[in-house]
Order: structure tokens, then C-alpha cells, then sequence
């Protein structure tokens, strides 16, 4: 049971989880090398990065095993369906491994369901397994808990791997009641659908309510990398940091 492990442990089992990530506007070639040694130290689950440092991510992490995530149709959701592919294709021929594509939110908030299935199905058909489809539903900015729950459905029955609750550069940004209503969602799905909580997940509590969350709804043993992702730039410093804190502790204890 997760009640009984140590912060330092649950911090330790956290880090597989991160889609450690990189997109912000100042985004440079040193940032992303460093990003990937990080990566390829701690073993996280993927780095997430813009779409122009994929080739350099597969370089940098060859034979590591940490996936390379991308985004298209980011982050407003609303280019057209032709350059999302295009970026999609870009992105899988330079070595991407997971895709991470805004579903077009203000269509869907205003009731336009076919583009936006459109768009979601389009870029789906071109990520075939092992390749990974994570669709950002961008739950801030949808009205209100029945709407996330439509996006949800929509996504998972459209073939998404994994719903992805934010951008990152919306205001807002994940919140644990729009994560509650994604898992129930996951719950009622008939095959493996997975949850990334993504937007201000910057603290090991953070990210602990996030985990306790699904182990409230999914199970203890729920969540691993085939079904939880954070997608987060910080969240690993605040990990490494309660591991450090817990072996202190242990040390001074002995």
C-alpha cells in the first residue's frame, strides 16, 4: 500500500513517470542536450520537447530507453488538419516515438464535434503502435466537468493512448478535479487508456495527490508508464530533492 512507503520511496518511484519536458519559448540546443542527460541519467519515461529537437533527442538519447514525445497542434489548437499532419509526419520520419497533439478545444467548447474528431482521428491513423498518441484536451479552457468528460470520450474512442490534461501555456492548467473526471473516464474504457497530468505539477505533493488520485479510482498499482505520465520541467529537481532529504534521514538515524 502506498500509505505505508517512504516519501524518498514514493519520490524514487515517481521519476519513470515523467515526461521530462522542455517547451518553452526560450527553448535552445544546450537546454535540450541538458535535458536529455537528465533524462537518460534519472531514466524518466520520455523527454517532450518542440518538434525541431526530436533529431537531436534521438542522437542524444540512442539506446537509453526513454521515449522522445512531440507536440503538434500546439499549443492554441487550431492550425488545419493539413499542417497538423505534415508536422506529424515531420516528427515521426525525425524519430519521435510519442505524439502529443492539442485536440482543437475551441471547436469542440463550441459544440463543432466532427473537425474536431476529424483532427484527433487524422493523427491518430499516422501514430501506429508502438508509437504513442496522447491527445491535450486543454481542461481549462472546456466549461465545465460534463464537457471534460466529452473530451475524454471523444479522445478514447478515437484511439488516444493517453489523455493529457494541459498545454502548459493556458491559463490554469491541470487540476485534480478535472484529472478525477479524466480517470473516470479511463475507468470505463475497454482497453489501456492512460492519464498525464500536465500544467503546474511542479512539487513531490503535487505530484503525490495526482498518484493518489488514480490509485483512488484505478488501483494501488495503476500507475506506471504505460498509463501515467507527468509532463513536467521541474517536477524531477522537487524529486531528487525529497530522495535527498530521505537518505539525510536515514543516514542520521544510523
Amino acid at each position: 500500500m502506498t500509505a505505508n512507503r517512504s516519501n524518498a520511496d514514493r519520490a524514487r518511484a515517481a521519476i519513470p513517470l515523467l515526461d521530462l519536458t522542455d517547451l518553452a519559448d526560450d527553448h535552445s540546443a544546450a537546454g535540450i542536450d541538458r535535458l536529455c542527460q537528465r533524462a537518460a541519467e534519472h531514466q524518466v519515461a520520455a523527454v517532450c520537447v518542440w518538434p525541431e529537437h526530436v533529431s537531436r533527442c534521438v542522437e542524444l538519447l540512442a539506446d537509453s530507453g526513454v521515449g522522445i514525445a512531440t507536440v503538434v497542434n500546439f499549443p492554441q489548437g487550431n492550425q488545419q488538419v493539413g499542417k497538423v499532419l505534415e508536422e506529424t509526419l515531420t516528427a515521426l520520419s525525425d524519430g519521435a516515438t510519442e505524439i502529443d497533439v492539442v485536440m482543437p478545444f475551441k471547436m469542440f467548447r463550441n459544440g463543432d464535434v466532427k473537425p474536431t474528431a476529424a483532427m484527433i482521428e487524422a493523427v491518430g491513423d499516422l501514430v501506429a503502435p508502438p508509437g504513442i498518441l496522447k491527445v491535450i484536451l486543454e481542461t481549462s479552457e472546456l466549461l465545465d466537468a460534463a464537457m471534460i468528460q466529452s473530451a475524454a470520450e471523444l479522445a478514447i474512442g478515437l484511439g488516444a493512448d493517453f489523455v493529457k490534461t494541459s498545454t502548459g501555456k493556458a491559463p490554469g492548467g491541470a487540476t485534480l478535479e478535472a484529472a478525477r473526471v479524466m480517470l473516470g473516464v479511463i475507468a470505463e474504457s475497454d482497453r489501456t487508456v492512460g492519464i498525464k497530468p500536465s500544467g503546474g505539477v511542479k512539487t513531490f505533493d503535487d505530484a503525490i495527490a495526482y498518484l493518489d488520485l488514480a490509485a483512488e479510482v484505478m488501483g494501488d498499482d495503476w500507475a506506471l508508464p504505460a498509463t501515467f505520465r507527468f509532463g513536467a520541467s521541474s517536477l524531477l529537481d522537487a524529486l531528487l530533492v525529497q530522495i535527498e532529504s530521505g537518505m539525510a534521514s536515514s543516514s542520521s538515524a544510523d
